[in-house]
C-alpha cells in the first residue's frame, strides 16, 4: 500500500489573513484552525508568513566534458560570522506572474551565466522552510549547449554580481560529501545528481 497523507487542503479554516509588511519581501499574519490527529479540531493558531514568491533553479549540465555550470554570488542572509557569505550556486530566480517554469528556467540561465540549455529534467519540488515561508521552490536538471564561464553577469537592476564556474560533475559531488555546499537549491539537486549522473551521462552524450 502506498503512502498518503492523513489530511488535505480541505482540513485548515483560515480565519483571518492580514498583509504586515509589504516591501522587497512581505509578510502576512494568518489565523487558522486545523484538524488534528486525535480528533477535533485545533485552537485558532496565528502566525507569521514570508511571502517571497515560488522559485525556479536549474543545475546545467554539459554531458560531453561531465561538468556543471555553477554560479558564484554574495547572499546577504548568509553574513554570519566568519562564514563566507558568497556561496556557489544553481542557477535560480523568482517565478514572475504569468510566467511558466521553462521560461523563468531559459530566462535566468542567459542573465546568470550567458548559459544555453537544450533538454530539462525535472528533478524535485519543495518548500524550504514551510514553518515560515510560502516559496515553492522547483528544480531542474538542462543541458548545455553554451555558456560563459569565468564571465561575471546578472542584472545591474538588481544588483547582481554573478561570476560563472564551470565545476567537473566528481569535483561537484566531493564538495558536496566535504559539507562545502551550504546553498538548499544546490545541495538537494547535487544529491539527485550523485544518484542520476552516470545514467544521465549516456543519456545525454
Amino acid at each position: 500500500m502506498s503512502f498518503s497523507l492523513r489530511f488535505g487542503a480541505d482540513a485548515v479554516r483560515v480565519l483571518a489573513e492580514d498583509q504586515v509588511f509589504d516591501g522587497y519581501f512581505s509578510v502576512r499574519r494568518l489565523t487558522v484552525q486545523h484538524r488534528c490527529f486525535n480528533g477535533g479540531w485545533s485552537a485558532p493558531v496565528t502566525r507569521e508568513v514570508f511571502d517571497r514568491g515560488d522559485a525556479v533553479g536549474v543545475l546545467p549540465y554539459d554531458p560531453v566534458d561531465d561538468s556543471l555550470i555553477l554560479v558564484e554570488q554574495f547572499r546577504p542572509g548568509a553574513v554570519r560570522g566568519k562564514d563566507s557569505p558568497w556561496m556557489l550556486e544553481l542557477v535560480a530566480g523568482v517565478v514572475e506572474p504569468g510566467e511558466s517554469d521553462t521560461e523563468v528556467v531559459y530566462r535566468e540561465a542567459r542573465e546568470e551565466a550567458d548559459c544555453e540549455l537544450t533538454d530539462l529534467l525535472p528533478i524535485a519540488r519543495y518548500f524550504p522552510s514551510a514553518g515560515a515561508c510560502s516559496e515553492q521552490v522547483r528544480l531542474f536538471c538542462g543541458r548545455v549547449s553554451r555558456a560563459d564561464v569565468g564571465g561575471v553577469h546578472g542584472l545591474d537592476s538588481e544588483d547582481e554580481d554573478i561570476l560563472v564556474h564551470s565545476v567537473p560533475r566528481l569535483e561537484a559531488l566531493q564538495l558536496l560529501r566535504e559539507d562545502r555546499i551550504p546553498n538548499g537549491h544546490t545541495l538537494i539537486a547535487l544529491q539527485w545528481l550523485a544518484l542520476q549522473g552516470e545514467s544521465l551521462r549516456e543519456r545525454w552524450r
